[in-house]
């Protein structure tokens, strides 16, 4: 299987276990790999034979807008079940990371896989 990668996606979202936390969106940022079968885009060279990268940022950051987490590992399951459905991938690997949420750490976060069953 062949992997689209998008890395340090910047991304605004309501996220966190406190309700004050939820008030205001913060920075997160996103490492996704895609698995997907590149074949024929590497022989064709079209963009229909491949997953749009930028169509692909573009939905998560107006999902992300629209949602609140309380969880990274729920805005984790939402990214990588959006992309299995909307984006016809066989597998997506996600890591989501909250930078400088306590003193001292420079992030904390999940990275979670699916698969299409």
């Amino acid at each position: 299987m062949d992997t689209i990668f998008l890395e340090q996606v910047k991304v605004h979202t309501k996220l966190g276990v406190p309700e004050w936390e939820r008030m205001v969106p913060q920075s997160i940022i996103l490492d996704i790999e895609i698995g997907y079968d590149l074949s024929k885009a590497c022989n064709s060279d079209a963009i229909e034979d491949t997953i749009d990268y930028g169509q692909v940022v573009s939905r998560i950051r107006e999902t992300l807008t629209e949602h609140s987490f309380q969880l990274v590992e729920a805005l984790a399951e939402h990214v990588c079940q959006l992309i299995l459905s909307e984006f016809k991938a066989k597998s997506v690997k996600v890591k989501v990371a909250k930078p400088n949420i306590l003193p001292g750490l420079k992030a904390l976060g999940v990275v979670i896989e699916r698969s299409k069953s």
